[in-house]
Order: structure tokens, then sequence, then C-alpha cells
């Protein structure tokens, strides 16, 4: 970001800044953490039913995760729109484009279901299940697949609340979800004798009682800046509906703001996945001391993305309200908090190295691989600190076409210095060093941009 000493925020304004942050980022955090404990639980229960069962859990989980996450901009582009309108000062249209969002999602998950349903055994077929998990991974992937439209209304859901600077909700949410998950998947697994089955309607049903309650969340603050311009009850209504009601209009253009999003997202999947290919050839223990290394990477990038969940509400908030220099000290303030979250995190990375190994393996080529990947991870930290925040910054500001020409490039960076580790005979360090390189380019490409300012557009609309 430019730096201008005389805008520059005084000790006050940081500190309110800092509280701002803290207070949306903190529960995003534990809502962020709470959605794999989905996959955990169910993983828990299933595991005591068999090999085969749990092997088709994997390949089933792994297939509707990423069929979710490729969504997730329903949740960006959500929250970004609606905290400009909350700026702006004009609640009803906050809720409206929300209300927008949740009926994409709920028409994007149909879409979803029809493709998932006849397609499940060649789908889980093509991902390499074996023989015996290939039925349970078919059984569990399509009676999952009924909950897609729950999750994705939450997703977009999620993003109005996070736009309204709220995100207590979400995170008492994910933990009553959680919570009915565990209790629902043991209870129908065991209880009811269902078997995997009962793992996939416990979770189902779990996923729409979370939509549920987002939805009656939504419905009352509409209910709330319903306007009564008619006769008794009978204007409140109508005015409630022209809230509710779907909008073809309002929805092609969450569809449209989605798009570049979309794009960021499926450029990003395609690192990971290019990474995962790259180390599967490198051998055994590579692969696996990958997949470890990719769960702490993981792990460690759900605290920085709630940095940038407050970004994108903080930022879009402020330019709904034509406070573009409000807009630049709150990002200057979210780059500090990136910068010391990531050298907390790498600080903690490189201590615990030696621990993390032995919680998940007792091979010594795959502990071996995985400690020097990990400094790796720690040493790239502050780094991905910046990415993140700046990430976030971005998408509060509706600059998605940036972004996503932005992650492309970073994918065109990535591929050939990823696919020349094991031309060269390089091993799973190197691979790592090649997704800092991947980091460094995004924080290049979007560090660029907020120093243009050509990010900050003002206004209830961009």
């Amino acid at each position: 970001m430019e730096k201008d000493p005389a805008s520059s925020p005084r000790k006050p304004a940081r500190g309110r800044h800092d509280r701002e942050i803290l207070a949306l980022a903190i529960p995003a955090f534990g809502a962020l953490v709470a959605e794999p404990l989905f996959v955990m639980a169910d993983s828990a229960v299933v595991g005591h039913l068999g090999t085969a069962q749990l092997a088709g859990l994997g390949v089933a989980a792994a297939l509707l995760t990423t069929a979710v996450n490729i969504f997730v901009f329903l949740a960006y582009a959500t929250t970004a729109a609606v905290a400009r309108r909350v700026g702006a000062g004009d609640l009803p249209a906050a809720i409206r484009q929300g209300v927008d969002g949740i009926w994409l999602a709920l028409l994007l998950g149909a879409l979803v279901i029809a493709v998932v349903l006849p397609a499940a055994p060649a789908v889980v077929g093509l991902f390499g299940a074996s023989p015996t998990a290939a039925p349970y991974a078919t059984a569990y992937l399509r009676i999952s697949s009924l909950g897609i439209p729950a999750m994705l209304m939450v997703l977009a859901a999620t993003g109005v609340l996070r736009g309204l600077q709220d995100t207590r909700t979400p995170l008492y949410v994910a933990v009553g979800g959680f919570a009915a998950n565990a209790g629902l998947n043991a209870g129908l697994v065991y209880g009811a004798g269902l078997g995997i089955a009962g793992s996939a309607w416990g979770t189902v049903i779990a996923q729409n009682g979370m939509a549920a309650v987002y939805v009656w969340v939504v419905i009352r603050g509409a209910k709330r800046h319903a306007q009564d311009d008619g006769p008794p009850g009978t204007g409140e209504r109508s005015a409630l509906w022209a809230l509710l009601r779907p909008d073809p209009a309002g929805i092609r253009a969450c569809a449209r703001a989605g798009v570049p999003l979309l794009v960021r997202t499926l450029s990003l999947r395609a690192v990971l996945l290019i990474a995962t290919a790259v180390a599967a050839g490198l051998g055994d223990a590579e692969i696996a001391a990958h997949q470890i290394t990719l769960t702490v990477w993981s792990l460690l990038a759900f605290a920085l993305d709630a940095i940038a969940i407050a970004g994108q509400a903080i930022i879009g908030r402020y330019l709904g309200a034509d406070d573009p220099e409000g807009a630049r000290a709150a990002c200057r303030r979210m780059i500090a908090w990136g910068v010391v979250c990531g050298v907390v995190l790498g600080l903690l990375v490189a201590l615990a190295r030696p621990l993390v190994g032995p919680l998940f393996t007792s091979d010594p080529a795959v502990r071996d691989a995985l400690t020097s990947a990990l400094l790796v991870v720690a040493l790239a930290q502050p780094v991905c600190g910046i990415v993140f925040v700046l990430d976030g910054v971005l998408m509060g500001a509706g600059d998605g076409p940036y972004l996503a020409w932005s992650m492309l490039a970073t994918l065109a960076v990535f591929a050939p210095a990823a696919l020349a580790v094991p031309a060269l005979g390089w091993g799973l360090t190197a691979l790592w060093w090649a997704m800092t390189l991947m980091m460094l380019t995004r924080l290049a490409a979007l560090w660029l941009r907020a120093r243009s300012g050509r990010w900050i557009v003002t206004g209830a609309a961009r």
C-alpha cells in the first residue's frame, strides 16, 4: 500500500481497526475449523465399520468437499456485496442482495444433484476406488449429494451475515451443526444399524438443519427491514415478499460477480492437484509426507483466512460508505496483522516439526521428508499472512476479475516449476519451495494491485 503520512491512521483509529478485525476474525476462525469436523466425525464413526467402508467414505468425502469448495464464491461474493450496502446505510438492499445469493445457491445445488445422482458410480470409478470400497463410496456420495443444496445455501447465508458484520452466528451454527452431525451419525450408524448410509443421512440432516437456521435468521432480518407501506399487515407482507422472492435479474448479477472468483478457486485447486500429482510420482514416502504437510498447511490457512474474512467485511463496508481513507487504513492494519500472525505461526511450525511426524507416522523415511518440508512451510508463513489478507481485501472491494487473472498467472508460474521437480531429480522439499514460489507470485500480484489503488471503488455497488 502507498504510505501517505498525512493519511496514516492515528493510534485510536488503529485500536478501533484492531477491535473490528478481532471481533470478526476470531469467530470466523472458529467456524472455519468447525467445518472439517464434519468429515472427521464421519470418519471416526465409519472407521469402526471396516476398512472398505472407511475407504469408500474417503473417496466420497473428497468428491463432496471438492464439489462444495468450488462454489465458495457464494460466500465471498455475497460478503463483499452485502458489506457495501451496509456501508451505504441501505440494509434492505443488503438483505435483498444476500437473498439473491441464497437463491443462486439453491439453483446450483439442484444442478449438482442432477449430475451426481446418475453419475456417482462412474465418478467413483474414475477416482480409482477399489471394487470393495466402490459400492460404499457410491452409496455415501448419492445420499450425501442431497445435502449439497443446503451446504451451498449455508455458504451464501454465511456470506450474508459476514457482510452484515456478524461472524458469531456462523460460529454458533457451525458448532451446533457439528454436534448434531456427530450425534446423528452415531445413532443412525449403530443405533439404527444403517451402516455407512446412516452416516450419510446423519450428515444430510445436520446440513439441512444448518440451512434452515440460516434461512430463519435471514427471514427475521428481512422482517425487521420490511416497510409497512399499505394497510396494516398487508404492506409489511408485501414488502417482506419483495425482499425474499427470487429475482432473476439479481440472481444473474450474483452469478456474474461469482464467475471471476470461481476461476480463481479453480486455479488454486489446480495448483493443489498438480502438487499432489507430483508428490505421488516421487514415491510412497514422499506422497505420505506431502499429505501430512498439506494438512498442516491447510490448518494454518484457516487461521490466516479468518483475517481475510474480516477484511472482506470491513473493506466492503468502508467502500460502501464512500470512505476510501478508512479502507486504506484498515488494509494497512490488516497487513500488519497478517505479518504478525504469519511470523507467529511460522515459529510454531518450526519449533513443532519434531513432534508432528510421530503424530502421523512411524516410518523414518516419511518423518525425514516431512521435517524438511515443514521447515519450508514455516519460512513461508509471513508471506502467506500478507497474501491471505490482500486476497480478502480485494475480495471485499469486489475486485474479482483481477483476482482471477492474477491466479491464472500464478498457476502458469507454478506448473512448470512443480513439474521440473521430478525432471531434475529433486524431492519433496523442492516441491514445497515451488509452493512457496506460488505464494510469492501471488504476493507480487496482490501487492502491486494494492499499491495501485485501483481496487478502491466506492459506492453501494462496484
